[in-house]
């Protein structure tokens, strides 16, 4: 399947390669990019979905605003998470590397997957707002940026192995 994935995007990859684009750029440009989303947007996200479910009891309308910012940011992320996971398969074949056989490939489909399902929760209300789906979103959240910074260290290490 990677092979048929490399194929389908080398067009588009010679395109790239032809714009003779630095080195440190085709090299380390997915994970700058992702690097901000992921902590900047995520930690931010995070921070403020926390914030508002600790603040329920005590200031319900900061918690308010905590979670409407939450609502806000982390969509965003997801798309901007899925784009990038593309411009990092992209990126792969630009430097004709193998696509999916890395564990930094392997640690994206869980994260991607992991996202999806915690959106669905969300998504749903809750499955009308019950507070068992709220803590599993919650926990799962955060969970998923455990496997993000697993992730980063797996690109950290795929990138210099390239």
């Amino acid at each position: 399947m990677g092979e048929n994935l490399t194929q389908l995007l080398e067009p588009i990859a010679s395109q790239f390669r032809a714009l003779d684009l630095p080195e440190p750029l085709t090299h380390w440009g997915h994970p700058f990019f992702m690097s901000i989303v992921m902590y900047v947007m995520g930690g931010y996200g995070a921070y403020v979905g926390w914030k508002g479910r600790i603040l329920t009891a005590s200031d319900p309308k900061a918690a308010i605003v905590s979670k409407t910012q939450h609502r806000k940011v982390m969509p965003v992320m997801f798309a901007f998470m899925a784009i990038g996971a593309t411009g990092g398969i992209l990126s792969l074949v630009i430097q004709k590397h193998a696509v999916m056989s890395s564990s930094h490939f392997l640690t994206a489909l869980v994260v991607l997957t992991l996202l999806a399902i915690n959106s669905v929760i969300s998504s749903t209300g809750f499955g009308g707002n019950k507070p068992e789906l709220r803590k599993v979103h919650a926990y799962l959240g955060s969970g998923i940026l455990v496997m993000m910074i697993v992730h980063s260290l797996m690109g950290l290490k795929l990138g210099l192995s390239i």
